[in-house]
């Protein structure tokens, strides 16, 4: 056998062995009913849900409470099925988080609180266009 057979098959080998080894680490959005059922049942992932900051009529955001120290913050998130959490996140507010559309936290439930490990937002893009008409 040629040796670049020999060499082909140890790179395929490899990349099955590297797709196999981090299809456990890949999860999928969840409510917050789901994330707290999976919590209690023992699991140790963490989980994705996404959602938008509770907001009042004026667009104030509902629930955001900053640590004095600035070094963490908590806040009121809805998921898609509706369900108000409020979610605590031991790192400095990121920028632009108030100005956000939507919310993905990524963390888990630990003694009935969900605690975020990271945020990603989409915010409104300054590169869309207006309507004209």
């Amino acid at each position: 056998m040629k040796k670049s057979y020999i060499f082909g098959i140890v790179i395929i080998a490899a990349a099955i062995t590297m797709i196999i080894s981090t299809a456990g680490d890949a999860s999928s959005y969840v409510s917050f009913s789901e994330a707290q059922e999976m919590s209690e049942n023992g699991s140790d992932n963490m989980i994705h849900v996404v959602g938008t900051l509770k907001k009042d009529e004026s667009g104030h955001i509902i629930g955001l409470k900053a640590a004095q120290n600035k070094l963490s913050f908590s806040f009121i998130m809805v998921d898609q099925n509706g369900l108000e959490q409020l979610v605590y996140y031991n790192e400095p507010m990121p920028a632009d988080f108030t100005k956000s559309e939507q919310v993905v936290v990524i963390g888990a439930y630990k003694n009935g609180q969900f605690i975020a490990d990271k945020i990603l937002m989409k915010c409104p893009s300054k590169y869309q266009e207006d309507t004209v008409v």
